[in-house]
C-alpha cells in the first residue's frame, strides 16, 4: 500500500514527517561532511516528500527501468536533499549517507551518475530542466510510453537564458508530461534573487511560454499535493509549480537569512532537536505505469550502405555527413537526429527527410539542443546533433556537463574555418577543436574528403564519450576510394620516401593544400613528408613519432587558431623530450579574417600552398 491509500490527514501526516526527516538529513550529511547547501535542501524539502510519497512512479531496485519517471534535481547544489530522499526510499542506507562529499562516496557534492539513479550530472545552474524537456520528448516522440518527468528548479536559476529555451521549446511541444517544480526561496548565493518571492511575476512569464502554471506554499503539504494532481490532470500543456518557501526552513537561526548559502549549520544538533530528531520514515514509492507496455522501437530498412564517392569529385564533408546518417538511419533504428534551425546547411536535413519521426528541431537554442540530446541519450538512444562549429560554443557548458554525466553524444560542426568564405569571421569555427579537445575523454575527428568522412560517421556510431566531427562548408576533392577504413586515433601517409626532409601534418582542407605544396616542393628538390591528421583526438603518436625520426622537420597546417588545435595536439606528443625531438612549425589563423572568397581567405591567413611551401623551405634551411 502506498501513502497515496491513506485517509488524507493521515497521509498528510506521514508527508509532513517525511519532509522533516529530509531537513534533518540534510543538515546531518553536510555536518558530517563539513561543506555543502543544507539550506538550500531544506527549503524543498516539503516538495520533495509529496512527491516521493504521492506521485513519483520510480522502481528504485531497477534504476534502468524505462518505465521509471524522471526526477532531475535542476538546483544541484541541493544534492543532500536527493541523497535523503534516497535513504528514504531505501535505495541507500544512513551509513552511506553520511559519507557525503568525502573521498570515495558516490555522494558527490553535486549528484552524478556515479549513483545509478542520477542519469544526468547537474550543478551548473540552468541545465536541469532543458534537460527535463528532452527526456520529456523522448518519452512522447521515442519511447512512446507514459512515465513523466519532474524537474526540481531553483529560483536562482530562473536568471538563466537556458531555462527560457527550455520554456520555451517545452511549450511549443505543449509537453504535458513535464512539471517544473520551482523553489522560490527568495535567497541566492549573495543575496535576494531578482523577483525574490514574487511568485505572480514569475507565473506571468512562464504562462506566456505556454505552461500551465500553479502558485502554492511550498510547505503546505495539502497545497503540494494538490498542485501534483492538478499537474498530471494538466494534457495540453507542461506545468510550471511555483512554490513560496523559506531558505533554512525549520532552523530559526539560519531562515530566511542571508548568508548562510554553501555552509553546513553551525549547531547542527540544535537544529535537528528543534526539528523533532533523526527518523526512520521509509516512504513505499509507488512503482512505474504501463510496465507491461514496450518503449517504441524504429523499425530497420536493411543492412548498412553507405554512400560512395568516386575519387576525384568535389564534394562537401558536410554533405557527405548528411547523406551518411540518413544512411545510419535506415540500418540502426536508435539513431537519431537534432538540428537547431540550420539543417539545410549541415545537412542533417537529409535524415529529416527520411526519417521525420526521430528528427528534433531545437531552432536557434542551441544549450536546449545539446541538453535534449544528453537526455535522450540517457535513455539509450544515438543522438547525432549539428550546427554550426562557431555556434556550439553557446552550449559550451552544457558539452562540458555531458562529460561528467558519462554521455554518449555524437556532435558535427560545419561551416567551420575561414575556408568557408564570403560569410565572415562571425560564422567561422576556429575555436572548436581547442574546446572539444579539452573536453575529458572526447574525440575529435576532421575529415578531408567525402568517402572519409562516411566512414567517420560510422565509427561515432560506437564511440563512448563526446565525440565532435568537423565539417567543411565547401567542396573538396575526393582522394580516397570508397569503403576505406579510418580508424580513430589513427592517420594517413599520403607522400613519402625514403629521403624526405620535412613533414607537413594537414588535417580537413588543409590536406589538401599540404599535398599541392608537397608537388611544388618537389619541383624544387625538396622531398616532402604528408600525413593526413584526420583523428586530431586522439592523434597518432606513432605515426608523428616515426615521421619526426625520420625527416627531423614537421609543419603542422590547420584552418583555426594556433591556440589548441591541430598544432597543439602534435606537440604534446613531443612534450617528453627526447633525442627525436624534432624542428615543428605552426602554420595557423593568427589575424582577424574578414570576408573573402575562400582561396583568398586560405591565402592571407597563409595556409594556401603557395604559403605551406614557403615554409616547408624554409623550415628545412633551419
Amino acid at each position: 500500500m502506498t501513502w497515496t491509500d491513506l485517509p488524507p490527514d493521515q497521509r498528510a501526516n506521514h508527508l509532513a514527517e517525511l519532509g522533516q526527516q529530509l531537513r534533518v538529513d540534510a543538515v546531518r550529511c553536510a555536518a558530517e561532511a563539513g561543506s555543502g547547501h543544507p539550506t538550500s535542501a531544506m527549503s524543498a524539502a516539503d516538495l520533495v516528500a509529496v512527491l516521493l510519497g504521492t506521485q513519483l512512479r520510480y522502481a528504485f531496485d531497477r534504476p534502468d527501468d524505462p518505465h521509471n519517471d524522471e526526477f532531475i534535481i535542476s538546483k544541484g547544489h541541493a544534492s543532500p536533499l536527493l541523497y535523503a530522499a534516497l535513504r528514504a526510499a531505501g535505495a541507500i542506507t544512513e551509513s552511506e549517507l553520511l559519507t557525503y562529499r568525502k573521498l570515495g562516496s558516490r555522494l558527490e557534492g553535486h549528484p552524478t551518475p556515479r549513483l545509478p539513479w542520477v542519469k544526468v550530472a547537474t550543478g551548473s545552474l540552468g541545465q536541469g530542466l532543458p534537460v527535463g524537456v528532452g527526456a520529456a520528448l523522448t518519452a512522447a516522440r521515442l519511447d512512446r510510453l507514459p512515465y513523466r518527468v519532474w524537474v526540481l528548479c531553483g529560483d536562482s536559476e530562473l536568471a538563466e537564458g537556458s531555462m527560457w529555451e527550455a520554456f520555451a521549446h517545452a511549450g511549443h511541444e505543449r509537453l504535458a508530461n513535464l512539471t517544473a517544480i520551482v523553489d522560490v526561496n527568495r535567497l541566492g548565493q549573495r543575496g535576494p534573487t531578482r523577483l525574490e518571492w514574487d511568485t505572480a511575476a514569475y507565473a506571468r512569464r512562464i504562462s506566456a511560454f505556454g505552461w500551465h502554471t500553479i502558485e502554492i506554499d511550498g510547505h503546505d503539504v495539502d497545497q503540494i499535493d494538490r498542485a501534483y494532481q492538478e499537474a498530471t490532470a494538466t494534457t495540453d500543456a507542461p506545468t510550471a509549480i511555483l512554490a513560496r518557501t523559506r531558505k533554512g526552513k525549520g532552523a530559526p537561526q539560519v531562515e530566511d537569512q542571508n548568508g548562510y548559502h554553501g555552509k553546513p549549520l553551525a549547531d547542527a544538533a540544535t537544529v535537528i532537536a528543534e526539528l523533532g530528531g533523526a527518523r526512520q520514515v521509509t516512504v513505499p514509492v509507488a512503482g512505474p505505469v504501463a510496465e507491461d507496455q514496450q518503449p517504441h522501437t524504429f523499425p530497420v530498412r536493411g543492412q548498412l550502405s553507405l554512400p560512395e564517392y568516386e575519387v576525384g569529385e568535389s564534394v562537401p564533408t558536410r554533405d557527405a555527413f548528411g547523406a551518411a546518417l540518413a544512411a545510419l538511419g535506415d540500418a540502426y533504428g536508435d539513431v537519431v537526429a537534432l538540428d537547431g534551425e540550420v539543417s539545410d546547411s549541415t545537412r542533417s536535413g537529409v535524415f529529416e527527410a527520411s526519417h521525420p519521426d526521430r528528427f528534433f528541431q531545437f531552432y536557434i537554442a542551441e544549450q536546449q539542443l545539446v541538453a535534449a540530446a544528453i537526455a535522450m541519450q540517457a535513455r539509450g538512444w544515438r543522438p547525432y546533433l549539428a550546427t554550426f562549429a562557431a555556434f556550439l560554443t553557446r552550449a559550451y557548458d552544457f558539452l562540458r556537463m555531458a562529460a561528467i554525466s558519462r554521455a554518449n553524444l555524437r556532435v558535427v560542426g560545419s561551416h567551420a574555418g575561414v575556408a568557408i568564405g564570403e560569410d565572415g569571421p562571425s560564422q567561422m569555427g576556429l575555436e572548436d577543436l581547442a574546446a572539444f579537445r579539452a573536453i575529458h575523454g572526447s574525440t575529435v575527428l576532421h575529415p578531408c574528403d567525402a568517402n572519409q568522412t562516411t566512414a567517420l560517421v560510422r565509427s561515432m556510431a560506437d564511440r563512448a564519450g563526446i565525440c565532435y566531427l568537423r565539417t567543411s562548408r565547401g567542396g573538396t576533392p575526393v582522394i580516397y576510394q570508397p569503403g576505406e577504413q579510418f580508424p580513430i586515433g589513427g592517420s594517413r601517409l599520403l607522400r613519402s620516401s625514403p629521403d624526405d626532409q620535412v613533414t607537413i601534418v594537414g588535417t580537413g582542407v588543409t590536406v589538401h593544400s599540404a599535398l599541392a605544396a608537397a608537388d611544388q616542393l618537389a619541383e624544387r628538390g625538396v622531398n616532402a613528408r604528408v600525413i593526413d591528421a584526420y583523428s586530431v583526438k586522439p592523434i597518432d603518436a606513432d605515426a608523428l613519432r616515426t615521421a619526426a625520426r625520420e625527416t627531423a622537420r614537421l609543419l603542422t597546417v590547420e584552418d583555426h587558431w594556433p591556440e589548441g588545435g591541430l598544432g597543439d595536439a602534435v606537440l604534446e606528443v613531443f612534450a617528453d623530450g627526447g633525442v627525436d625531438l624534432p624542428r615543428i612549425r605552426k602554420l595557423a589563423v593568427r589575424t582577424m579574417p574578414g570576408s573573402a572568397h575562400p582561396e583568398q581567405q586560405l591565402h592571407a591567413a597563409g595556409l594556401d600552398a603557395d604559403s605551406i611551401t614557403r615554409a616547408a623551405a624554409e623550415l628545412t634551411l633551419e
